[in-house]
């Protein structure tokens, strides 16, 4: 695949710029709040955490109340919407390139609803289960999703994209309606728990939190970084990647299982948060282009600078009643569904420049 100097130039601009734009808003979760600590302080809270030893974690300088507020409650969070955001973002694009649909992510396609089903059955049936079992489960239903939604979509042995998109609705109104019937039916203190999933939060954050959908970032990214080229022949077609010795069976298999993984995850810990996977792919193919050596890293900091960003706008735009993710998220993706429906060729629509 030819290089796109524009895109190339776009990319190197981007990838600082969005890592420095993640690091304010980092920042600015932690200190934006209900108790009074200023940007300067919630940096040396957190180095003083980091780095143990500091003199103004012991002299006084601050109260336990402003310490808590940083390092046990704002933070952890805004890094889980950060995880959760470039998760999401880097599983939608990675389900886009192998089933050959922009429409395609998580949500839509009914992966984060599998993965909900087996997060909440685990909180129903499951008792003191502990976040990786909780993970685990959400995992193998998001997997559950993925190849359902896969083997339906095919039509003569090919995926045929609204085959793709009807099955994956179909698939997502099931797994919400058996997420609804354990809902109901369940104890009454497991109600908080499944709410907090179907709506999307990373409220209840703590920094244990982090380590699941971290390391399944992390794994994927380093996974995609070695297949980046075989992701690109892709984009050519299942024959033209074929001749370019891409066993293109093998290479679905794995990405679909790399974004299964990702999605289950997250929805473990953050519940169901849609449209990150579809807006902010499509954004960064738009502006980088195809080649997933710069669209990849693009989406991935992309995700996690709008997702963090929604957070810190769930909990102040309307404090101190707070938004629940997914409603913001929806409210912007929904649209940019629609547009992309109304476009000629939606079937097609941002998988080339």
């Amino acid at each position: 695949m030819p290089l796109q100097p524009s895109g190339v130039l776009a990319a190197r601009v981007l990838v600082p710029a969005l890592t420095a734009a993640l690091a304010v808003l980092l920042l600015l979760s932690a200190a934006v709040g209900t108790i009074s600590v200023s940007a300067a302080d919630a940096v040396r809270l957190v180095v003083g955490h980091l780095l143990p030893g500091m003199p103004w974690m012991t002299d006084g300088s601050y109260t336990a109340l402003q310490d808590n507020a940083v390092w046990q409650f704002r933070l952890p969070r805004a890094l889980l919407a950060a995880i959760t955001g470039a998760a999401l973002a880097l599983a939608g694009a990675l389900m886009q390139v192998v089933v050959h649909n922009p429409l395609a992510e998580p949500y839509i396609l009914g992966v984060s609803a599998g993965a909900g089903v087996g997060a909440v059955s685990l909180i129903v049936f499951g008792v003191g289960a502990s976040s990786l079992a909780i993970g685990s489960a959400a995992f193998l239903g998001a997997l559950l999703a993925t190849a359902a939604v896969y083997l339906l979509s095919q039509r003569h042995g090919r995926i045929a994209p609204q085959r793709l998109i009807l099955a994956g609705v179909a698939l997502g109104s099931l797994f919400s309606a058996v997420t609804s019937y354990l809902t109901i039916t369940t104890d009454a203190q497991n109600v908080f728990s499944i709410m907090f999933l179907l709506l999307g939060s990373v409220s209840a954050a703590t920094m244990t939190h982090l380590a699941l959908p971290a390391a399944a970032l992390l794994g994927v990214l380093a996974f995609t970084a070695f297949r980046a080229r075989a992701l690109n022949a892709l984009l050519a077609g299942d024959d033209a990647a074929t001749s370019l010795g891409v066993n293109v069976n093998r290479l679905r298999s794995s990405v679909l299982i790399a974004a299964a993984l990702l999605t289950g995850s997250v929805v473990a810990v953050s519940g169901g948060i849609g449209f990150v996977g579809l807006v902010i792919p499509h954004v960064a193919r738009i502006v980088v282009g195809t080649d997933h050596r710069r669209t990849l890293p693009v989406a991935t900091l992309g995700g996690a600078v709008f997702l963090t960003g929604a957070d810190l706008l769930a909990r102040t735009v309307a404090a101190p009643t707070e938004i629940p993710l997914g409603v913001l998220t929806a409210l912007v993706g929904a649209p940019f569904f629609l547009w992309l429906l109304r476009r000629d060729r939606a079937d097609s629509v941002g998988m080339s420049r």
